[in-house]
């Protein structure tokens, strides 16, 4: 009877430890490839606790998370004869774990290499401006380039970004200039167009103070007290052009006056001069006579 319970016992035990090395945890982000007998089976086993067959299955685990390959940097020659140094990164991940363990030795590996060759065949095709401005049309180009070949293995390629774009020292103080010149370019044609709508706007102010001499007067009188305001000991009065040319006016009118009356002043009526006879001067007006002097050598 105790051998019976002994034989039970051992029979149970042998049996709870070759269900325990059959049984495996398949975590949250992996999935696993089960190989029968080096066989693999069409269907991965999910997350969770799964069992196998002791001795007969062997189960590979796969991760299914986005997984982030840095591209190292590639030297390459633009079509524009511009030789840069370009890196990148690839976000990827896995959508058929079965395809991926078994069509590719190492997709991660194999993703980087295609990647390198994409972002060097990117480089070849385009324009040093495109790598520098237009690179959201690059990125959906290498993304393009990559996931082809990918997509036989498993993986999907999710986003290809390039980071950074190095140019030689030379190019870059070219460009630097080129930079400057068009800003200084942009600032004059603001300038320029700043005086040109200036002018407009005083030629119409000039033209609106011609038609209403009034206001070149009120203009003045602002002129005056905004300088009085500055609490200046000296105040400069403007002298204003337009009387000068008032002026101007009033004596070209006046010399045309004169001609037109013969020289003569039209403002004051002449008088006639009246003859004054010689007998008519009094004596105290006639002049004194003088004594003639004595010649020298005469008695008096």
């Amino acid at each position: 009877m105790e051998g019976t319970v002994f034989a039970v016992v051992a029979v149970v035990g042998l049996a709870l430890l070759v269900l325990r090395s059959g049984m495996r945890v398949v975590n949250q982000v992996d999935r696993g490839v089960v190989f029968r007998l080096g066989k693999a089976q069409p269907d991965y086993r999910q997350p969770g606790v799964t069992f196998l067959i002791p001795f007969v299955d062997r189960m590979r685990k796969v991760n299914v998370q986005v997984a982030t390959l840095l591209i190292p940097t590639q030297e390459g020659i633009t079509r524009d004869n511009v030789s840069v140094k370009v890196d990148a990164v690839v976000y990827f991940r896995v959508t058929d774990p079965v395809q991926a363990a078994i069509e590719v030795q190492d997709y991660v590996f194999a993703v980087g290499q295609v990647a390198q060759s994409s972002l060097r065949s990117i480089i070849g095709k385009s324009d040093l401006d495109d790598l520098l401005s237009d690179r959201e049309r690059l990125h959906e180009g290498l993304a393009l380039m990559i996931d082809s070949p990918a997509a036989g293995w498993g993986v999907h390629i999710d986003r290809v970004e390039i980071k950074d774009v190095q140019l030689p020292e030379s190019l870059k103080r070219s460009m630097s200039r080129q930079a400057e010149a068009e800003r200084e370019r942009r600032a004059r044609v603001i300038t320029a167009d700043g005086e040109f709508q200036a002018a407009q706007q005083l030629a119409n102010a000039s033209r609106i103070m011609s038609d209403t001499p009034e206001a070149m007067q009120l203009r003045l009188l602002q002129t005056v007290v905004e300088v009085a305001a500055e609490k200046n000991s000296t105040l400069v009065m403007p002298f204003p052009v337009e009387l000068l040319r008032y002026f101007d006016r009033a004596a070209r009118s006046f010399g045309n006056g004169d001609e037109a009356s013969g020289g003569k002043d039209v403002r004051t009526p002449e008088v006639p001069a009246q003859a004054v006879e010689a007998s008519e001067v009094p004596e105290a007006l006639e002049p004194a006579a003088v004594a003639e002097p004595e010649a020298p050598g005469t008695a008096a």
